[in-house]
């Protein structure tokens, strides 16, 4: 291992860094830009390469682009890498702090490659910021980055890198510090190999937490109404089909509930579709805040929701019914009010379709009686 030479495992560096630059650069040409943080994660690697370039350029550039800048350029790509898993995960950037380290770190490296020539002194206070900026952002993952596979691998190289640079500090205390980062060496090659790794691996994570962001969103767009909300009609109704499912095996039953809002045809004709779509939306988010965490809610077409309430019998889900009622009752500029006809579950013999038609002729008969109330079918 000790006859690799640094160079070649330097330049592999920057290809990884180069090619994943690419691939994220891309990512954030065609990602929805709300989904934050891509465009950080691709300087990042740009950063990374730049640096490679220098490190292997040692001897041919001079000093403060091979040392100093080189060194630079390695924290500064790191710490964008955090900016972008901040931006990401919703955080604000804290650049005002970082760029205070980045610009001691301008000058400790400096000082150490003119002012006090010192590898050793250069070498120990380099793996120690990186060490802190690792440390940093796995701490913050840990905290805010949730338990999804992605986060989790960037997680496992940032402790398994951050493990290496103690290693690397350790291998400096003991003396095998070397004359310089060229000098072929089992902890030399061993670091570079693993920044080479961490790079990519690094770059994959943003890609794949980046990927995951967009399939759940995209999940949510198809099972979810574009205005509310609430579920969309297709995605209720296989909801509905899974928990009469459930029922047929193991009893307790669902019951239904079709809700329309009364007069609200008016609404749009008088104040404008605007204000309709903020009397759906503020409908939405009452009726839900008086559910329980199982139940489900649809719009099932234009003014008409369904609320599916699983394991509930006619008279459990009549007090849920008065409680929407209440809620919509507050005197809030966007209360309204709502006709809902309700209907249990019957037996295993009993279906979706004849369900609804229940629920929807129990609805007919609580317009038909003055509205604003709940009718049993």
């Amino acid at each position: 291992m000790t006859n690799l030479d640094p160079r070649s495992m330097i330049a592999l560096a920057g290809f990884m860094s180069a090619l994943m630059a690419i691939v994220l650069a891309c990512m954030r040409r065609y990602y929805p830009p709300h989904i934050r943080g891509i465009g950080a994660w691709a300087a990042a690697p740009v950063f990374w390469l730049a640096s490679t370039a220098l490190f292997s350029s040692r001897g041919l550039v001079p000093d403060w682009m091979g040392l100093v800048g080189a060194n630079t350029l390695l924290v500064l790509g790191t710490m964008t890498y955090y900016m972008g898993t901040r931006a990401f995960l919703g955080h604000r950037h804290t650049w005002r702090i970082w760029s205070g380290v980045l610009l001691l770190c301008l000058g400790v490296f400096t000082w150490l490659s003119y002012g006090w020539p010192n590898y050793e002194a250069r070498l120990t206070f380099f793996t120690l910021v990186m060490s802190c900026i690792y440390g940093a952002q796995l701490r913050f993952l840990l905290r805010f980055g949730g338990s999804n596979f992605p986060v989790r691998l960037v997680e496992v190289v940032l402790v398994l890198h951050l493990a290496t640079l103690l290693m690397r500090l350790g291998s400096i205390f003991a003396g095998h510090t070397g004359a310089n980062l060229m000098e072929p060496s089992i902890y030399q090659n061993l670091y570079i190999g693993a920044y080479a790794l961490t790079v990519l691996m690094l770059s994959i994570g943003a890609l794949l937490m980046a990927t995951d962001r967009l399939r759940t969103e995209l999940e949510h767009l198809a099972t979810h109404d574009s205005l509310t909300p609430a579920l969309n009609r297709r995605a209720l109704l296989q909801r509905c089909e899974e928990e009469i499912e459930r029922a047929r095996r193991y009893g307790g039953g669902p019951s239904l509930m079709m809700l329309d809002l009364d007069h609200f045809k008016a609404v749009n004709d008088s104040c404008g579709h605007q204000h309709g779509d903020a009397v759906l939306v503020h409908f939405v988010g009452r009726t839900l805040a008086v559910l329980r965490t199982p139940d489900r809610m649809g719009r099932y077409g234009g003014e008409e929701f369904m609320v599916l309430l699983p394991g509930t019998d006619a008279t459990a889900a009549l007090n849920v019914a008065r409680r929407i009622h209440a809620t919509l009752a507050v005197g809030h500029a966007l209360d309204c009010k709502v006709s809902i006809g309700l209907t249990q579950w019957t037996g295993p013999e009993d279906t979706l379709d004849a369900m609804l038609a229940r629920a929807d002729a129990a609805l007919y008969r609580a317009k038909a009686q003055g509205r604003n109330q709940t009718v049993v079918g």
